[in-house]
């Protein structure tokens, strides 16, 4: 066995184009998985025993999320190369075959996703398309659902409904979701899909003329995230998730954890903001002290966390920057805590601002995020240091900033301005 881990670790480092120092940890995963079997045991096991062993780890608490991926990474490359697997399957035993109705299967996928502990707004998503999925599969039941009918319905979305390639996007992780987590199916090799066209638009960007008008209509804390938003190029969703330990004063820099991608990353605090953040943190901690006061001063925190801090949650660096107005119940757990702002609250307040400002644009709170990374590289940052500071996995996803760039510089102006002199008005 260990000269076929040799074989797998030369193959490995030949076509995995992973860093080489990742390695030694993805052959220690690959040692773990196989536990000394031979080769061909292990393409007649791997089947039925992948998705429980990715399980395994992740219930384990041992391991960090990032470790989570790159092990299981690793390990579908090596069925899917090595052993040439293609398809794997949950041994789930009756409970699979226990899916006589829809909703029978759509609570199933509930509870899969809070052990999973994905985010409620995933959960919501997720069971929004299986609905769909549901009513597109007809008479079908769970239990006679088939990989075939998961291309189909994808496929129809981009024919037939003619949805939009990032609608299909979510729709493919949800219906995949329910594939492998609860149905214990996977579906394979999905090429047979239809893909909705992607179409790259170009950003809605203000000008720092427009942004100090925008800014200068919000009220209050409002005021406070849309600068945090324009100072560090922040996603509406990383804002309002911002917890106080995340603000580095000293630094001068804001720390975004898990943003999209689930990916962490430092960015700017902006001095200017310092003493009127310093200010709102304040009144922030005494919102807290009254809370823990009633008994209600812990804030929600990944089971993950709350296992390993006990205490966390009622510390106050663990708190929100900007928690909501009112305690409320978490639909969840049932507890009653304070949550931050929501998210539609922002939105709302950017767009009652941008009606004040009378900016004719459509303006939502993303667009001080497009106005950041613009003018940064209007004072000439360079577009990695800029991919960095917005947390883009691919670089390609930046370099649409420069194609609005290309626009707005002063020498680049119409042929018709040449013709017919700058002075000119139309007759």
């Amino acid at each position: 066995m260990a000269e076929n881990l040799d074989a797998v670790e030369l193959a490995m480092r030949k076509f995995g184009r992973w860093p080489e120092k990742t390695i030694p940890y993805r052959v220690k995963y690959l040692q773990y998985f196989n536990r000394g079997r031979a080769e061909g045991e292990m393409r007649d096991r791997a089947p039925k025993e992948y998705l429980q062993h990715v399980d395994d780890l992740r219930s384990s608490g041992r391991f960090e999320d990032w470790q989570l991926r790159q092990a299981e990474e690793t390990l579908r490359w090596y069925c899917r190369r090595h052993l040439g697997i293609e398809q794997f399957e949950r041994v789930l035993g009756a409970q699979a075959e226990s899916f006589e109705s829809w909703q029978e299967a759509m609570e199933s996928t509930r509870k899969r996703i809070r052990v999973k502990q994905m985010a409620l707004r995933t959960e919501q998503s997720y069971l929004g398309w299986l609905k769909r999925f549901a009513k597109f599969a007809g008479e079908v039941a769970p239990k006679e659902i088939t990989p075939a009918h998961f291309g189909d319905f994808l496929t129809d979305l981009a024919t037939v409904e003619k949805v939009a390639a990032g609608t299909q996007n979510q729709a493919f992780n949800a219906i995949l979701f329910f594939y492998r987590e609860v149905l214990g199916l996977d579906p394979g090799d999905t090429a047979g899909v239809v893909r909705a066209p992607t179409r790259r638009r170009i950003p809605v960007v203000l000008t720092v003329p427009e942004v100090t008008i925008l800014l200068g209509e919000l009220e209050g804390t409002m005021a406070l995230i849309g600068r945090l938003m324009y100072g560090g190029g922040l996603r509406v969703s990383e804002v309002v998730r911002l917890r106080v330990k995340d603000l580095d004063f000293g630094q001068g820099q804001l720390i975004v954890r898990g943003g999209k991608g689930d990916k962490d990353r430092t960015t700017y605090l902006p001095l200017s903001l310092h003493e009127s953040l310093r200010n709102h943190l304040d009144r922030v901690r005494e919102l807290h002290e009254g809370d823990r006061s009633l008994g209600h001063g812990n804030v929600w925190l990944p089971d993950s966390l709350q296992r390993k801090y006990p205490k966390a949650a009622g510390e106050w660096i663990w708190q929100y920057v900007f928690p909501a107005k009112q305690l409320a119940v978490d639909p969840r757990s049932g507890v009653v805590r304070r949550h931050h702002v929501m998210d539609k609250t922002v939105q709302r307040e950017v767009k009652r601002a941008a009606g004040k400002a009378g900016i004719d644009k459509r303006i939502t709170p993303h667009v001080l995020r497009h106005s950041f990374a613009t003018h940064l590289l209007q004072r000439g940052k360079n577009i990695r240091e800029l991919q960095e500071l917005l947390g883009h996995a691919d670089v390609s996803t930046t370099m649409i900033y420069t194609h609005v760039l290309q626009r707005t510089a002063a020498d680049d102006r119409s042929p018709l301005d040449d013709l017919c002199g700058s002075n000119s008005t139309e007759r």
